[in-house]
This record gives structure tokens, C-alpha cells and sequence, in this order.
């Protein structure tokens, strides 16, 4: 399978600093091309986010480097696949919680990660950055680690309460906070001509799913430079409707 990507982020409108971080890493392989694309959302005091947020991505960059290719040379599964990022999600949480503690800040990241391998996807989700599949639809992929989402499992509040519930930003789980992190797992099949986005809660707060569909849609995007340029146009579209978060996602087209 092949790939075109693009990637974008943004302060906003509101806030001095821009939290996020994201990668896309791609490889040639005995196995075909490989793919991994990152977006995480840090918060935390001091705005000390970004330094959470960039944590995680370092550390997927090096496991990509290091790691992944031991895993796909000896009988890649998905759950070894599952042990190694639960390890590698593992480490960094102990890692920034102790940071955090010792200069006395709160901080931690969401974290959605995209893998690649032959004709499969795996996603690995913490927290509400979402994976969305864009193709004769959109398909959200990821499911949110947030109270009002659990709440509405448990048919304790509608979508629409949810919307403009005051607690609708808390999160059940992130990296960081200082307590063991369970990440959840996805995995399906890919085919030709469709898009997998990954983005930052602020870059859906305000855009719906029609507009995915329109402008990421694989109809839409037939290159890089047309990606980005619809990523852009999105993020000051979200912008324009005066959401105050950082503004970040990342879009992989298969051909």
C-alpha cells in the first residue's frame, strides 16, 4: 500500500503556546511500505504541555527506529504489537509524572497513534484526540476517554447534553497524570482511496462531519499539497468560528 500525508498545526486564537505534537514516519520494508503517524495533546500548568505532548512523540520516533523494526522481522503480531506500546505508553507516563512532581506542575498528553503494516491498521488511543476513517462516509475509529463519554455508555446523558455539559473536557485518561494508563486498541483493513485523520479535540469542537467528508474526503484530496492546503483552510474555518484551542491533525490518503 501506498501513502500521501500532510500535517498541520496551529496556536489558535487564544492560547500563547501550541501544545501539540505529532509525527508521520514512513519506511521502505522487506514488507512493503510502513506507516506511522502520532498527534498528541498536551495540557498542564506553567505551559508545560508542549513539553508532555513532545515527550510522547520522541518516544514513538524511537520506537519506530528501534523497536518496531525487531517486532516486524520476528513474527509481527498485533499483540506484541499491543505489549510494546503498552510499554512504551507505560515508561513515558512514569517518566513526565515524575517530572511533573518535581517541579510541582500538572501535566500530561492525549495520545492517538496510526500503524501501518500490509494492508492492516492498528490504533492505539488515549484520551479524546480521535481517528477518524474518511471514505464513502466518516467513520470515527477512536472512542473518547472522557466523563461525558462514559456517561452516555452508560445512558446517563444524551449526545446533545454532552455537548454543553461543564464537565464535557475532563478526561478518564491521559499520560502523565500519575496513574497507570490503559490504552485502547483498533485495528481493521485498509483499502485504496481512503483517508485516516488524526486530530486534536480542537480541531473537531466546531467542524462536523459533512465538512470532513467535503473537504478531507478522498474525492477531495487527490495529493499532498491539496491535503495540506484543505487542513489549512479547515483550521481557519475553526478559527473563524472562534474555538480556542491549539489546532492540529494529520491526514493519510491510501492509493
Amino acid at each position: 500500500m501506498n501513502f500521501i500525508t500532510a500535517a498541520h498545526t496551529d496556536v489558535g486564537i487564544k492560547k500563547k503556546t501550541n501544545q501539540d505534537s505529532l509525527l508521520v514516519h514512513q519506511a521502505k520494508t522487506d514488507f512493503g511500505k510502513v506507516l506511522l503517524a502520532v498527534m498528541c495533546d498536551g495540557m498542564g500548568g506553567l505551559a508545560k504541555g508542549e513539553v508532555a505532548s513532545a515527550c510522547m512523540i520522541r518516544a514513538f520516533s524511537q520506537w519506530f527506529k528501534d523497536t518496531f523494526p525487531q517486532l516486524l522481522y520476528n513474527n509481527f503480531t498485533p499483540e506484541a504489537l499491543r505489549e510494546s506500546w503498552e510499554e512504551l505508553v507505560g515508561d513515558v507516563n512514569h517518566m513526565i509524572s515524575r517530572y511533573a512532581e518535581g517541579i510541582h506542575v500538572t501535566m500530561g498528553t492525549t495520545c492517538v497513534a496510526l500503524l501501518v503494516v500490509g494492508d492492516t491498521y492498528y490504533i492505539m488511543n488515549i484520551g479524546d484526540s480521535r481517528a477518524y476513517l474518511i471514505s464513502d462516509n466518516v467513520f470515527q475509529l477512536t472512542k473518547d476517554q472522557t466523563f461525558v463519554q462514559r456517561e452516555i455508555d452508560l445512558n446517563r446523558m444524551t449526545y446533545e447534553e454532552s455537548l454543553v455539559h461543564p464537565q464535557r473536557s475532563v478526561l478518564l485518561q491521559c499520560i502523565g497524570a500519575g496513574m497507570p494508563v490503559v490504552p485502547d486498541f483498533f485495528m481493521g483493513t485498509l483499502a485504496p482511496d481512503q483517508c485516516y485523520l488524526l486530530c486534536c479535540d480542537g480541531f473537531r469542537h466546531v467542524i462536523g462531519p459533512e465538512e470532513f467528508y467535503a473537504y478531507l474526503g478522498p474525492k477531495s484530496v487527490d495529493s499532498a499539497d491539496k491535503m495540506k492546503e484543505n487542513l489549512v483552510y479547515l483550521t481557519e474555518l475553526n478559527k473563524k468560528r472562534l474555538e480556542t484551542d491549539n489546532i492540529s491533525a494529520i491526514l493519510v490518503r491510501t492509493q
